[in-house]
């Protein structure tokens, strides 16, 4: 890292702000880090460039594997005002299929919708309970230093904070990797994502959770996932470099819209409620350094999003975490440890998930690999319920060839939040 100018005197504060880790983004990923790092004893300076709460471009859902996750760390669902559990999945396939993918019943939450303006705010509510200095409002700057024992990093408004690591959790433009100089130039994401909130939902949609493999968006798909008093998060996601152009997205959205089999869904009186955003989606934790020295990246700034589905939620709470456990095992004087460490933990608890939904983005990628699909999982009620666990990441997605992650309770463990009741039924 090298050394950049010196910060502004009005952006300095009296007295620099020495910490044990630095944390830079407060999405899920970096209170992930720092909620487990304040419980394992590490001072924690958390700092993001906005202020929250905030918005977030995501579809919203939430998988069982992040559902646990939140719950570990003490999210209650009762403080996210837009949280709404999903008892099931309706899945259409290429040739018109439908299949509903029901989810246990009785045994807590598999899936889940929540706003990320509201999950964002309740997570940095509780890594601030927790007892993680929390800066929102300042933004990272460059870094001013770096020694054998610590780093310096320059925050806007905050002026140096000197830590022993940096969990760089701030998305996939991350600013912290491209001060390492350990970006790749022109990297536009592997896929592209396009939402808008709908209100007035009345067709199933207001209380189903949809997802449409549109023939001409494979392997990608279209969404719509319910959200509290008749509103639902409605998207869709293409693969960049695929038969759609990212540029186009914008102008294929009303045709979409305007099928037949989503108009039905959303119901005659469904209107936007919010403009219309895109986002880019990093999918490629394979092929991205997970460290530069005393900094761990996480979440969008490791690109672990999935290949297959492009859900970042869960993954970015796990790569967190993970990050977490690989500092405080290694220590503040073994960064050597602490990176190899997380990168072990990221290889064996991921990267065969993320190699195995890349298989399977391939077989969705064609009209009869998305209809055999539907058809398979949609065969018996045992394939079904199976499925829908599966899909919503019950277990790890490759842990079939995985061993090493097997269990006595393989598919038949309770969800999260089994104890307590949603405030959408969950």
């Amino acid at each position: 890292m090298s050394a950049a100018e010196s910060p502004t005197p009005s952006a300095v504060t009296s007295d620099p702000i020495t910490t044990d880790v630095l944390v830079v983004g407060g999405g899920p990923a970096g209170c992930a880090a720092a909620i487990e790092l304040v419980r394992a004893g590490r001072a924690v300076t958390l700092v993001d460039r906005a202020r929250f709460p905030r918005d977030k471009c995501c579809g919203d859902g939430l998988t069982t594997g992040a559902l646990r996750l939140l719950e570990h760390l003490g999210v209650e669902p009762a403080s996210v005002p837009s949280w709404t559990a999903v008892p099931s999945a309706w899945v259409r396939s290429p040739s018109g299929r439908t299949v509903a993918f029901a989810l246990p019943e009785g045994q807590g939450q598999f899936a889940a919708v929540a706003r990320r303006i509201d999950l964002d705010a309740a997570l940095l509510g509780v890594a601030r309970e927790a007892g993680v200095d929390v800066f929102d409002g300042h933004a990272f700057e460059g870094f001013e230093a770096a020694r054998p024992d610590r780093v310096t990093a320059r925050i806007d408004g905050l002026g140096s904070v000197s830590a022993r690591y940096v969990v760089a959790a701030d998305g996939m433009w991350s600013p912290v990797r491209k001060a390492t100089g350990s970006t790749t130039p022109g990297y536009l994401g592997e896929w592209h994502a396009f939402r808008q909130y709908f209100e007035g939902v009345d067709g199933p949609a207001r209380d189903r959770l949809w997802i449409w493999f549109e023939p001409d968006l494979l392997p990608g798909y279209a969404w719509s996932f319910p959200l509290p008093d008749g509103q639902a998060n409605v998207g869709f996601g293409i693969l960049r470099g695929g038969a759609h152009r990212v540029g186009d997205m914008k102008q294929l959205w009303p045709e979409l819209l305007a099928r037949p089999h989503v108009a039905e869904a959303l119901g005659p009186d469904a209107s936007p409620s919010a403009p219309h955003r895109a986002w880019p989606i990093p999918a490629r934790v394979d092929a991205v350094s997970l460290t530069e020295g005393r900094v761990l990246f996480v979440g969008d700034a490791a690109a672990a999003c999935d290949p297959m589905t492009g859900e970042g939620i869960g993954q970015a709470l796990l790569t967190g975490t993970l990050a977490a456990h690989a500092i405080s095992a290694g220590g503040a004087l073994r960064p050597g440890v602490v990176a190899d460490v997380y990168r072990e933990a990221v290889s064996r608890e991921w990267l065969p998930d993320h190699r195995m939904s890349a298989r399977l983005a391939h077989v969705l990628a064609h009209r009869r690999g998305a209809q055999g699909a539907v058809r398979l999982a949609g065969l018996t009620p045992w394939t079904r319920r199976n499925f829908g666990r599966w899909l919503f990441e019950d277990e790890p997605r490759a842990a079939v060839l995985t061993p090493g992650r097997w269990h006595r309770s393989f598919l038949t463990r309770r969800g999260a939040y089994a104890g307590a009741e949603g405030p959408a039924g969950g």
